[in-house]
């Protein structure tokens, strides 16, 4: 690690000279989180904490008997207060200079990166993710702050001069905030995802009502107190918890609600954009997940191969909207690279996220296990499992939502397994002749997310950039065949069934799709 100010850990990347300090470090944000546990806590809107009737329980998803705490069951009434709040304080924070917008956002990004590990803990509490991957998380949340801080600033605020028509016309294109947008997160990114869209939503200038997700609450309040830390006045980020389907016809009805930004599954993302525009279209910002594949050619790297499908189907147990799901193998190797990646798979520990050395977590809820339960029986009954297939229930694993990675084969690729997304350490293999099927058969299904390749032939390569149908592509990746994007490097743009607007989180174009064109004209 060298000087520990100046260590990052990212998905892909970590100083392994440096990593004792950081798990010392690690181990005493863990003991030191605990203190949090057990409480009960508030909405908080305009500022203020608000009750409701109920309350429901955040469990650590490691171990069921241990409550992370207890938060309110909102419903519609706090749900439109939120907004209204919002509504209130949204000309005075949208007539800030941007750059002032901005200055408390960067001193946001500041904070998360002196609280990293106490954030990163709490997530590996909460969310079931390994050390790496939450300090990654955290690490991310920063620089998406930064990345989109930038964008504003680059754009000068996004105000342009325009051509003229005659000499005293004076034209300006102008992009300006909609108003009170509501932010919904994902409890698998749970504050990667929830500080990305929430800041193009403040850098932008308009206001949130924030909820996040329900496996996830706690770590989505320490976002909030980040904001209000750095000056966000109250108001302006309101922070609301219970289950979505409490909130969903209030959020179609509640006309004072000029946009929508979601990540998580297509069937509550699709809900959502088909209601959101009942009377007059609204925008609506979605990344709705994928069945994301990655092909490996006569070409490949095999050893390669393996760790970046490995490493992508299985890290945070499958559960993350970028990871590998299938793989189509050239026939002619097919043998060879199994072989490699069931190495590599046996290797993998699975237990307590929150301690060093641990891969694999459990999954988030008992829905999750369950899902998982049905699939592994599908495979059973109707393919062959190479390994896993199996829930883990003794000792220390009793407690939690464990299962074991899953391989499976000899599915036909029509078969459905191939086509839904699982959201599971589930991964299924099917050999192809040729480069232009595998490329056929990863277009088939109705989303596009991420995609990977691997082989070392440049013409392959080019062939899979340009035919295949989603949003990011990887080539030859060790460290995550189809997962790892990072801000302003790899911009996470979902095609077809994946995301709605054909602009991706930690791009160049997010900001302004939280803005709207006004065209000014002055005769001089």
């Amino acid at each position: 690690m060298g000087k520990e100010k100046g260590f990052k850990v990212t998905y892909t990347t970590a100083d392994p000279a440096g990593l004792e300090a950081f798990h010392q470090a690690y181990d005493k944000a863990i003991e030191d989180v605990s203190s949090l546990f057990g409480k009960s806590y508030s909405h908080y809107i305009a500022g203020e904490q608000v009750q409701s009737q109920e309350v429901f329980t955040d469990l650590n998803p490691t171990n069921q008997e241990l409550l992370i705490g207890k938060f309110q069951k909102g419903e519609a009434a706090e749900f439109n207060s939120a907004v209204e709040a919002a509504l209130a304080v949204f000309k005075t924070w949208r007539d800030q200079s941007f750059q002032q917008r901005c200055s408390i956002m960067r001193k946001a990004a500041e904070i998360i990166g002196q609280r990293k590990y106490e954030l990163a803990a709490i997530m590996s509490l909460e969310a079931g993710k390994n050390r790496l991957e939450a300090m990654g998380d955290v690490e991310e949340s920063a620089d998406l702050i930064r990345y989109y801080c930038s964008q504003m600033e680059e754009a000068e605020g996004f105000v342009r001069t325009m051509g003229k028509l005659s000499p005293n016309e004076k034209a300006m294109g102008v992009l300006r905030p909609y108003g009170v947008w509501v932010v919904i997160s994902p409890f698998n990114f749970p504050l990667a995802l929830a500080t990305g869209m929430s800041a193009g939503v403040l850098i932008a200038g308009n206001t949130a009502v924030f909820k996040p997700s329900s496996d996830t609450p706690l770590i989505g309040l320490k976002l909030y107190e980040i904001y209000k830390e750095a000056g966000i006045p109250d108001g302006v980020f309101n922070f609301i918890t219970g289950p979505g389907g409490n909130f969903e016809e209030t959020i179609f009805k509640n006309n004072k609600i000029s946009g929508l930004v979601f990540t998580g599954s297509s069937e509550v993302g699709m809900s959502l954009y088909k209601g959101f525009s009942q009377d007059y279209p609204r925008p609506c910002i979605l990344e709705m997940g994928s069945k994301n594949p990655a092909i490996v050619t006569q070409n490949a790297d095999l050893d390669m191969a393996a760790e970046g499908v490995m490493k992508s189907a299985f890290g945070l147990g499958g559960q993350k909207c970028s990871a590998c799901s299938r793989v189509y193998v050239h026939k002619k190797i097919e043998d060879f690279f199994l072989e490699k990646l069931l190495e590599k798979t046996s290797q993998i520990e699975i237990g307590d996220p929150a301690k060093r050395n641990v891969y694999l977590g459990p999954l988030i809820n008992q829905r999750a296990l369950e899902k998982f339960k049905t699939w592994a029986g599908i495979c059973r009954q109707e393919g062959k499992i190479l390994v896993g297939g199996k829930v883990l229930t003794e000792g220390s694993l009793a407690k939690g939502y464990f299962v074991e990675p899953t391989i499976v084969t000899g599915l036909p690729k029509g078969h459905k397994i191939f086509q839904e997304e699982l959201f599971l350490p589930l991964l299924v293999e099917a050999p192809v002749d040729s480069l232009e099927e595998a490329v056929e058969e990863c277009n088939k299904v109705d989303y596009g997310l991420t995609a990977g390749i691997f082989s070392s032939d440049q013409k392959e390569i080019e062939y899979f950039f340009k035919e295949t149908e989603s949003g990011v592509l990887y080539a030859n990746r060790r460290s995550g065949a189809t997962t790892g994007a990072w801000p302003g490097v790899q911009p996470f743009c979902g095609w077809k069934k994946s995301g709605s607007t054909g602009k991706g989180g930690c791009g160049p174009y997010y900001v302004a799709q939280f803005m709207r064109e006004q065209s000014r004209t002055v005769m001089e």
